[in-house]
């Protein structure tokens, strides 16, 4: 009797043990979970507001500096803000991934996250694994991707107007959307002017150089066929400010008298040999000027120097009387684009001066623009494949927004030339998407029909956002939305002027395909990478 006593103790204990062993306690990973969550939809809502052509615009200002941005560009938006939260944070590479990708689509992709972040937590709360969520949203983008691909239109780069169109539409979300019908063309024109034939499924938006310049309005924006410097010419000693059929030379040293390697100071007494240091500074620099002038250059463009003066007073005296324009401080970063445009050779020390290594162009001038002044070289032989736009604004916060509204212009053709393939904009992809989604998930069995159904339907905050910034009832919007795309109208997208539901491939709301797959990856990338989070370890 007592072993049969103490055997079912020892029997009692053992499985008590084993209950033990098997209990985990997931509180902890629950709540950094739900904190990573929570997070990142606050970031997400914080920016939805911006979405779309009647989106709000941020006001963004800077308590260290006072420095104040207006903008509605969601990368812009979400790099300003100060975030201290890990998963936030994580928002704010994904927008700014999806910037260097497409371009465009910077708010569409973190409001994007943020719905399928709020679905996630509805799943996780009904009691599915995180790894389900996961394997669901992975099979999701795949099928989304395909399901983007169906209904693209493709796209011959001949054809301009499509591209302008696209361009528009980028714009028409931005502060200075009312300009569209002027920065598109330009955005085109400029992208098609640095399109090499050789790579013709690349473009390097740094061959696209923007410069801003304070005064007149964004209508005085121009794209320039040629080079332009945010500088006049030199004045100091009367030097000319136009110069007809000129021979440009990009020069990389400094037209000033040497010094020492080492610091130190040379003291001289004696007036004779003061005489004698002049003298031989004066025929240092006249025997440079000489060189230069022997080989017909005519406009100096000259490099800043760190280490001493470019040029002095009376180096640009002697320049000016051998009739030669000087723009100095040209900045090292720029030396590349120029010579790429001048199709010449920079020269970084007078004994390689040679004519084969200078630029040609018709005409080289200095011309007032607002309060300043600017040069501009026009008419440049065998310029290399690139494009300067010159950018107006009556103050800094329009020229910049302009410039960033500009580089989003650019991006989406840069897309186009990428990937040459159209699609509707005004919400239409989104709701296709998540019709045939769900159409999808009826297939399946399990949780995973249940997961992609809840995921589908995420997908509809973005005509969700665009009727709801629109000022326009989003229930019944987004139910009409639904009703044509079950009638087969899969371009039927929410005009947002009108109202109502249109045709948007009619009403020339289009985007690039590329946008719109690179949103949906990297949105489902981004929530997938956050549900695989179970704990955050703090490294002192």
């Amino acid at each position: 009797m007592a072993a049969a006593t103490a055997a079912a103790a020892a029997a009692s204990a053992s499985s008590s043990a084993r209950k033990g062993e098997t209990y985990t306690d997931t509180k902890r990973r629950d709540d950094v979970r739900m904190a990573n969550i929570l997070a990142a939809r606050a970031v997400a809502d914080a920016v939805r507001t911006s979405l779309g052509p009647r989106g709000m615009d941020k006001m963004i200002a800077s308590a260290s500096s006072g420095d104040v941005v207006i903008t509605n560009d969601g990368a812009t938006i979400l790099q300003r803000m100060s975030l201290l939260q890990p998963a936030a944070r994580m928002l704010v590479d994904l927008s700014r991934s999806q910037d260097s990708a497409a371009g465009d689509g910077t708010t569409s992709v973190v409001v994007l996250a943020g719905s399928l972040l709020r679905r996630s937590l509805s799943l996780l709360s009904s009691g599915l694994h995180p790894t389900s969520l996961s394997d669901a949203l992975h099979r999701l983008s795949l099928r989304a991707v395909d399901a983007l691909h169906a209904m693209s239109i493709p796209l011959d780069l001949s054809d301009r107007g499509s591209l302008v169109k696209s361009a528009a539409t980028a714009l028409s979300s931005k502060v200075v959307s009312q300009y569209s019908s002027l920065l598109a063309p330009i955005a085109v024109d400029a992208v098609l002017a640095a399109l090499d034939p050789a790579h013709p499924d690349l473009v390097d938006l740094r061959d696209v150089r923007v410069v801003k310049k304070l005064g007149g309005t964004v209508d005085d924006t121009e794209l320039v066929r040629g080079l332009v410097f945010d500088k006049k010419a030199s004045h100091a000693a009367g030097g000319p400010t136009r110069v007809e059929n000129a021979k440009i030379a990009v020069v990389q040293f400094q037209i000033s008298p040497p010094k020492t390697d080492i610091e130190q100071s040379v003291v001289v007494s004696d007036y004779a040999q003061m005489d004698r240091i002049l003298r031989e500074e004066r025929n240092y620099i006249l025997g440079m000027v000489k060189k230069i002038k022997a080989t017909g250059c005519n406009v100096l463009l000259i490099q800043k120097s760190i280490l001493r003066d470019a040029v002095t007073d009376l180096s640009l005296h002697y320049l000016a009387k051998a009739k030669i324009l000087v723009v100095k401080d040209v900045e090292r970063d720029d030396i590349e684009f120029i010579t790429k445009t001048l199709n010449c050779l920079p020269i970084a020390n007078i004994e390689h001066f040679r004519e084969d290594k200078l630029g040609h162009a018709d005409l080289v001038e200095e011309v007032p623009v607002g309060d300043g002044r600017i040069v501009k070289i026009m008419g440049i032989k065998d310029m290399g494949r690139t494009a300067t736009v010159l950018v107006r604004g009556s103050n800094l916060l329009v020229i910049d927004e302009a410039e960033r509204s500009l580089h989003d212009a650019l991006c989406v053709v840069r897309c186009l030339v990428k990937k040459r393939f159209l699609i509707a904009g005004g919400g239409a992809p989104e709701i296709e998407m998540s019709m045939q989604l769900a159409a999808w998930a009826k297939e399946l069995q399990g949780a995973e029909s249940y997961c992609i159904k809840e995921f589908a339907e995420a997908l509809e905050v973005i005509p969700y956002t665009l009727a709801e910034n629109a000022g326009l009832n989003p229930i019944a919007i987004v139910t009409e939305l639904r009703n044509q795309h079950a009638k087969g109208e899969i371009n039927a997208g929410i005009n947002v002027r009108k109202g109502q539901i249109t045709n948007m491939l009619e009403e020339n709301v289009v985007q690039p395909l590329l946008v719109s797959t690179s949103a949906i990856t990297l949105a489902t990338e981004f929530v997938r990478m956050i549900l695989k989070i179970d704990d955050i370890v703090t490294v002192r």
